[in-house]
């Protein structure tokens, strides 16, 4: 192989001064064609490999103008390929400022608040682009972008408003589900917050700016920071996020059932969808509230003093009833599932084999749930429906307990009068071998 290489190498000279002198046209069309490849894929190469605009800007003192370029090392943009340029213009092969800033060869700069989010769209609103580097990537954030508060608020002029840099940043765009990224699950509420916890920022705008502490202290905040659960509800999931709205109050109900579907179902067949309609309240965040939402309980529902439903319901009325009714066999439910598993409990620590009532105990328990959802459709009849079946699996599981101890019981009774009669035979036993060993005795004096 090394002698046919040799032999190869040997023919270039001699092709190269044929072509010279004229004797081969096209062994030279051949060879400048070659040399014209190599010189391309080399240019090509040096062009890719060379930024005078990281080169520069990494020299400079001012971080301001420094970051961005150290910023880029761990942006999607430059994972996939791209460069200043490509975002900016201008010339990153020139070694002169002016050169690389060229405005004839498409240097743009800094863009102003306003056009960003074309600058932006400029990319990833083209179908054609974004298939050679994301197919799976929508390409209507742009437009759908502009149906939001924020798109209102900047294109009537207002610049505080967020566009596309203030979610994702600027030079250290990050993947979605990079855990670093702004824009990760875990992150989307302090990105948020960042504007409108800002007070001062938020200053002359008509909406509160405690959404983000009160979102910290609901069950959505609690399962997504201490659950990890990354499909809990964040800032996005219920006002979106391109185009981002508060949710209406003919909405809510919608933005919520996306996750709570069956307690949705309920509520739009229950007497309440109708009285909420004509009183405009919110359907869900009348009674749950929006950003502090708890952790549902059962003092929420019935007459107490911590019941969400005397806060419209009066002593006599249908509501008030109703609610006092659900609450009392929820409760009766409640109340008999603990007292079997109480004893249930009592019988597996004696000893006693209850595997089995335990395992049927379940049915009384998911009896529980559904009746606690049920509760949306603000029927008393309905709830009734699933609790008395939990009722009848909850008493045979006491009845099992109940059981199981009563033959504990008759065990030891039995063990204890054959432990008896066992005593009574073995003293017995000992009176006859102590009258056998006097008998042999006698015998031995005589």
């Amino acid at each position: 192989m090394g002698r046919h290489q040799n032999k190869s190498e040997s023919l270039w000279p001699a092709q190269l001064a044929r072509a010279l002198h004229g004797r081969d046209a096209r062994a030279t069309l051949r060879i400048a064609l070659g040399l014209v490849i190599i010189l391309a894929l080399f240019t090509l190469s040096a062009a890719q490999k060379k930024s005078s605009c990281s080169e520069c800007h990494a020299k400079l003192d001012d971080k301001r103008l420094s970051t961005p370029g150290t910023a880029f090392d761990n942006d999607i943009h430059r994972a996939r390929g791209l460069s200043c340029n490509d975002c900016h213009g201008g010339d990153p092969n020139s070694d002169t400022k002016e050169g690389a800033k060229d405005p004839r060869k498409g240097y743009l700069g800094k863009p102003k608040t306003q056009d960003i989010p074309a600058y932006c769209g400029k990319c990833h609103s083209d179908a054609n682009l974004m298939k050679r580097f994301n197919p799976s990537l929508r390409v209507d954030q742009e437009r759908e972008y502009y149906t939001s508060v924020h798109g209102l608020k900047l294109k009537s002029g207002e610049t505080r408003a967020a566009t596309c840099i203030s979610c994702h940043s600027v030079h250290g765009i990050r993947a979605v589900k990079d855990p670093l990224s702004s824009v990760y699950p875990s992150n989307v509420a302090e990105t948020c917050s960042k504007c409108h916890a800002n007070v001062d920022y938020m200053r002359g705008f008509p909406i509160p700016n405690n959404q983000y502490a009160l979102y910290k202290t609901s069950v959505h905040a609690r399962a997504l920071y201490e659950k990890q659960d990354l499909s809990a509800p964040t800032c996005n999931d219920c006002h979106g996020n391109h185009g981002a709205t508060p949710p209406g109050i003919a909405s809510v109900a919608n933005v919520c059932g996306t996750c709570h579907g069956r307690q949705a179902e309920l509520f739009q067949t229950s007497p309440h969808k109708a009285a909420f309609d004509q009183r405009q309240f919110g359907e869900c965040i009348k009674c749950h509230s929006n950003h502090a939402i708890n952790k549902p309980s059962d003092e929420m529902i019935g007459t107490g003093e911590k019941a969400v439903c005397i806060t419209c319901h009066t002593a006599g009325d249908k509501g008030f009833i109703a609610a006092g009714a659900m609450r009392t066999r929820i409760d009766e439910l409640l109340a008999s599932i603990s007292k079997s598993t109480d004893i249930l409990n009592h019988a597996e620590r004696a000893g006693m084999e209850v595997s089995r009532p335990r395992f049927e105990m379940k049915e009384a328990t998911d009896a529980l749930t559904h009746a606690r959802v049920l509760i949306h459709s603000s029927s008393a009849a309905e709830v009734d429906k699933v609790v008395a079946p939990g009722m009848a699996v909850s008493l045979k599981g006491y009845q099992a307990g109940i059981g199981a101890l009563s033959e504990r019981r008759f065990r030891r009774k039995g063990l204890a009068v054959s432990l008896v009669f066992i005593l009574f035979l073995a003293t017995l036993v000992y009176l006859k071998v102590k009258q056998i060993e006097g008998r042999q005795a006698a015998a031995g004096h005589m």
